[in-house]
Protein backbone atom coordinates (compact mmCIF):
# COMPACT_ATOMS: atom_id res chain seq x y z
CA UNK A 1 0.00 0.00 0.00
CA UNK A 2 2.66 2.05 -0.67
CA UNK A 3 0.97 3.90 -3.85
CA UNK A 4 0.70 7.64 -4.32
CA UNK A 5 -2.47 9.03 -3.63
CA UNK A 6 -4.69 9.68 -6.86
CA UNK A 7 -4.62 12.39 -9.12
CA UNK A 8 -7.40 15.16 -8.88
CA UNK A 9 -7.71 17.54 -11.68
CA UNK A 10 -7.24 21.46 -10.61
CA UNK A 11 -9.68 22.55 -13.52
CA UNK A 12 -13.46 21.93 -13.82
CA UNK A 13 -14.46 19.44 -16.98
CA UNK A 14 -16.61 21.53 -18.34
CA UNK A 15 -16.39 25.50 -18.88
CA UNK A 16 -17.84 28.35 -16.58
CA UNK A 17 -21.02 29.12 -17.20
CA UNK A 18 -21.23 32.86 -17.65
CA UNK A 19 -24.65 33.16 -16.61
CA UNK A 20 -24.20 31.73 -13.22
CA UNK A 21 -21.98 35.10 -12.33
CA UNK A 22 -24.63 37.13 -13.83
CA UNK A 23 -26.92 35.71 -11.29
CA UNK A 24 -24.61 35.71 -8.61
CA UNK A 25 -24.12 39.29 -8.92
CA UNK A 26 -27.64 40.38 -9.66
CA UNK A 27 -28.44 38.33 -6.38
CA UNK A 28 -25.79 40.11 -4.31
CA UNK A 29 -26.78 43.46 -5.95
CA UNK A 30 -30.27 42.83 -4.74
CA UNK A 31 -29.48 41.92 -0.87
CA UNK A 32 -27.23 45.05 -1.03
CA UNK A 33 -29.95 47.11 -2.03
CA UNK A 34 -32.52 45.64 0.52
CA UNK A 35 -29.91 45.89 3.51
CA UNK A 36 -29.53 49.99 2.55
CA UNK A 37 -33.02 50.18 2.77
CA UNK A 38 -32.84 48.67 5.54
CA UNK A 39 -30.67 50.54 7.64
CA UNK A 40 -32.28 53.70 5.56
CA UNK A 41 -35.64 52.80 7.49
CA UNK A 42 -33.98 52.73 10.88
CA UNK A 43 -32.24 55.65 10.48
CA UNK A 44 -35.53 57.18 9.56
CA UNK A 45 -37.37 55.94 12.63
CA UNK A 46 -34.76 56.41 14.87
CA UNK A 47 -35.05 60.32 14.01
CA UNK A 48 -38.80 60.04 14.01
CA UNK A 49 -38.46 58.58 17.39
CA UNK A 50 -36.56 61.11 18.75
CA UNK A 51 -38.06 64.27 17.22
CA UNK A 52 -41.42 62.84 18.81
CA UNK A 53 -39.37 62.45 22.27
CA UNK A 54 -38.41 66.28 22.47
Amino acid sequence: MNRPPPYFPQNQLSPPDPKRYRNFKIIVAGVAIILLLVAGGVVYGLYYLVSSLL
